[in-house]
């Protein structure tokens, strides 16, 4: 029975993980591009397909942009999964189990 709860709860919860990742990921575009004006001073990332910046400015934006979102996104799923196991007393995944 605490099987078929967990599996139930599993499928219950994919709709609330889809909707922390929509705002996770919109929380961390805004913190990146703050972050980006507090350290070089411009309103806009390079982006990679931009003639006047060099390697290294594309590839640090990436590599910071990158690390944001992955730090906002698995607080988000960690604060959601904490959140629904404290009202249910189930943990929403199956055991040891990644994201898709």
């Amino acid at each position: 029975m605490a099987k078929k709860k967990k599996q139930q709860l599993s499928l219950a919860y994919k709709p609330v993980g889809f909707a922390l990742g929509w705002v996770s990921g919109a929380l961390a575009g805004k913190a990146f591009q703050l972050a980006w004006k507090a350290f070089r001073d411009e309103d806009d990332a390079p982006d990679a397909l931009d003639r006047d910046r060099g390697w290294g400015e594309v590839l640090l934006a990436a590599a910071v942009q990158g690390a944001i979102f992955a730090v906002v996104r698995s607080a988000a799923d960690r604060a959601g999964a904490k959140a629904i196991e404290r009202s249910t007393g189930v943990w929403p995944t199956a055991e040891k189990s990644g994201r898709d």
